[in-house]
């Protein structure tokens, strides 16, 4: 029977191609997610991961479709041959389709949709349709012509870069709306005292403890998670600020120059704290210089009665110190007559922090935390000095203290049952954390230490370099080594061998679940696990 008369094979194959474009779609506006929308950002993703996307994720659907064409161009009947070749057609469609729902399934970080993201997703499909039936009114409804055109599953992340560029007009507008009204809001809240708290790590623990102490005397609201960015912060203020609050915590991360300098247009910030500069998204920043540049750019927004809080151990932020117009207020654990405020004392064990805190004025007083790591007293520090410019007592701040908990995937021990101590250190990585956590794997009690990790991204040029210096911190405190991803890490292999780190020590798999089959071959009771650093999703391996 021809092929044009015979329409049992024409469901299914809309059916499968409405299906795969439909978790396609999703994937890839997962990406652009991910890559905040933008989609020079989102490009440059397609074009790092293009090997993968193209050549081995949805390379069976490109072959398929191919082989489709050319057997029913071919033979225009349906021979089992053109049967055979279409059942293989729509099994590899449904085998892609549930692979990428696997995908999504397992996100760190999952997609969410928002009004943004809906619109995205809507535009793109609607792109997808019209390619095709513009298409099919050219070539008609020929089964051969078909075939061909479920290649556009095969691009779609490209379709999706499209859709990202011709949506960002009119998302700047809206985004532009909705950002006026939350400076509007904000500038009408006379009386609101407003904290920015930026650093190229730490800003997320810092404004979590700072936050904490403030709540034993103002009505305190903080940017939740990693709200750091314009939108984010954006809809905290029009969503959750209201009149009753007396102090906003807004902390403030940056890609590029320029951004701080946005968020303080939007919250005016009274206090600003940098918790430190150092080598992390150089890929977007190019340099150090730039970072610095970016980072004080929160000092240089504050008005001239403002008040400037900075890490005094931070070489780059020193540098920077006799050109702040405003009062600035340096913290450190280091013994430095310049200080408001040092510690001394610190004790760091598997209970917590104790440590002693002095300031300039004379006040001298114990702190307590369940957190662990030395550099987390740094963090508390900056906190400590934004309550004691705030008016706190000693007091309020010992109470606020001894409610702080770690922050989720930040130093966490994690309870168990089996006598192993584990400790979630899973957030994005950079160098300074990563020689923090292993001062902390070193410095806690165990039988074996042991590291799972997929080394650090994001880094630029030094990327490898810092992953070669990984390895060797590694070789000083570790037992075994549990290297996710074959790629990216051999900079983390190299620096273990350099430190003769036995490689039967050493464990390279290609994915967590590896990672954890074999750990869990390896732990015993009273043994040390660290997880350290996690993959972002739009990043292989």
């Amino acid at each position: 029977m021809s092929v044009y008369k015979t329409f049992i094979f024409y469901p299914l194959f809309w059916a499968a191609l409405i299906f795969s474009l439909f978790f396609s779609s999703k994937r890839y506006l997962h990406m652009a997610q991910l890559e905040g929308y933008k989609p020079g950002q989102y490009a440059r993703w397609l074009r790092v991961n293009a090997e993968r996307i193209f050549f081995r994720e949805s390379l069976i659907i490109l072959l398929t479709s191919l082989a489709a064409y050319l057997v029913f161009k071919i033979d225009k009947t349906i021979s089992i041959k053109g049967a055979v070749v279409f059942i293989i057609w729509f099994l590899s469609m449904g085998y892609y389709s549930f692979y990428l729902y696997g995908l999504e399934k397992k996100a760190k970080k999952p997609l969410v949709f928002t009004k943004r993201a809906t619109r995205l997703f809507v535009f793109e499909l609607l792109l997808s349709a019209a390619s095709i039936y513009f298409y099919c009114a050219k070539a008609g409804v020929v089964f051969a012509d078909l075939m061909i055109l479920s290649i556009i599953v095969y691009v779609i992340p490209v379709y999706m870069l499209v859709a990202t560029v011709l949506t960002t007009p009119l998302e700047m507008h809206i985004q532009n709306r909705y950002f006026i009204d939350a400076r509007e809001k904000i500038k009408k809240m006379k009386n609101l005292k407003v904290i920015g708290i930026t650093g190229s790590y730490g800003k997320t623990s810092t404004k979590y403890f700072t936050a904490t102490l403030l709540k034993q005397k103002y009505n305190t609201l903080m940017t939740p998670e990693s709200y750091n960015t314009p939108m984010g912060v954006t809809k905290v203020i029009r969503e959750q600020l209201t009149d009753l609050h007396e102090v906003f915590v807004c902390e403030m991360g940056a890609r590029y120059k320029g951004d701080i300098r946005k968020l303080c247009d939007l919250v005016n910030p009274t206090i600003g704290v940098v918790t430190s500069i150092g080598p992390q998204h150089l890929e977007t920043f190019h340099s150090i210089e730039n970072i610095i540049d970016t980072k004080f750019e929160l000092i240089e927004s504050l008005p001239d009665n403002g008040i400037s809080i900075l890490n005094g151990d931070n070489e780059y932020i020193i540098k920077k110190v006799n050109s702040i117009k405003t009062n600035a207020v340096l913290y450190g654990m280091n013994s430095n007559s310049q200080y408001y405020i040092t510690a001394c004392g610190i004790n760091n064990s598997r209970e917590g922090l104790k440590f002693k805190v002095r300031t300039a004025d004379g006040i001298e007083f114990d702190c307590r935390t369940s957190l662990l790591g030395r550099h987390n007293v740094s963090n508390l520090l900056a906190a400590i000095c934004v309550a004691l410019k705030m008016g706190l007592t000693v007091g309020e701040i010992q109470a606020g203290l001894r409610e702080i908990k770690p922050v989720p995937h930040r130093l966490q021990i994690l309870d168990t049952d089996n006598g192993v101590t584990v400790i979630d250190d899973a957030f994005n990585s950079n160098p300074e954390g990563v020689r923090q956590a292993l001062e902390v794997l070193k410095e806690i009690e165990g039988r074996k230490k042991i590291i799972v990790t997929p080394g650090m991204v994001e880094l630029g040029a030094v990327e490898s370099e810092e992953n070669r210096k990984m390895g060797r911190l590694m070789a000083r405190c570790c037992d075994y080594a549990i290297i996710v991803g074959k790629k990216r890490t051999r900079p983390i292999v190299e620096g273990l061998m350099e430190e003769n780190f036995p490689p039967d020590n050493i464990k390279v798999v290609p994915n967590l679940d590896e990672a954890t089959k074999v750990l869990s071959s390896i732990v015993r009771q009273k043994d040390v696990v660290l997880f350290e650093n996690d993959l972002p999703d739009n990043y292989d391996e």
